[in-house]
């Protein structure tokens, strides 16, 4: 990895030099590949791992504020118009800010583990004004379990990459190992959201058929009775 940041110290010195300032942007703007490249910077020993995981997570947590904004001032018309387009994002979206009605704070900690809910719930959140400080405890909760997840798995590959090619000076293999990271967590995060999705509608039509045999009994006890002398 030396020759990456030689390379990076001999054409963008100031990522260098203010290298914990640009991280800080890039969990605040962008957050994902920034986490995972930050992964890969502490195995290397480039950046510290307890100021890297600081300055993620506050980025990330500001991340969360941010949308949470959006959602104060504009209430829910970000979400009509991302996620209502078609029937199955509507059902989708109307699940979740059942399952977030219900379940607020676990709703805003599960979806940081996901794509295409996250900002939804975070917006949701802000448009029906929920209460700041329980928003606050929940969104760095969620935050510090998914810096957590994108820095190990940055780490993990760095490490890889360090101990297969240690004597392999070549910038395509930290591309190839970078971008292995990326898709891994990439993966995970889709299967954990669509898993996330399926638990919501399964739990519902659970709900749905004890509801229905509730009632069922019930007209049964009453038939009863009424049969009783």
């Amino acid at each position: 990895m030396e020759p990456v940041l030689q390379f990076v110290q001999a054409y963008f010195p100031a990522l260098v030099s203010h290298k914990y300032v640009f991280l800080f942007l890039g969990a605040a703007i962008e957050g994902f590949n920034t986490m995972i490249l930050g992964g890969f910077l502490v195995s290397s020993k480039s950046i510290e791992l307890l100021p890297a995981f600081l300055v993620f997570t506050v980025g990330y947590i500001l991340n969360g504020y941010g949308w949470y904004t959006v959602g104060y001032f504009a209430g829910s018309k970000p979400i009509d118009k991302w996620g209502r387009k078609d029937p199955k994002g509507r059902k989708i979206i109307e699940k979740v800010q059942e399952y977030f009605e219900r379940y607020s704070g676990r709703a805003i900690i599960m979806t940081k583990f996901t794509f295409s809910l996250t900002i939804a719930t975070l917006i949701m959140a802000g448009s029906l004004k929920y209460n700041l400080k329980k928003f606050t405890l929940y969104n760095a909760i969620g935050s510090v379990g998914w810096v957590s997840v994108t820095m190990f798995t940055g780490y993990f590959f760095g490490q890889s990459y360090r101990f297969f090619f240690a004597y392999i000076k070549g910038f395509t293999y930290f591309l190839l190992f970078l971008g292995g990271a990326i898709a891994l967590i990439f993966i995970l995060k889709s299967l954990f959201g669509t898993a996330f999705i399926k638990s919501i509608l399964i739990t519902d039509k659970m709900r749905e058929i004890g509801e229905r045999l509730r009632m069922e009994l019930d007209k049964f006890l009453a038939i009863d009775d009424k049969d009783k002398p």
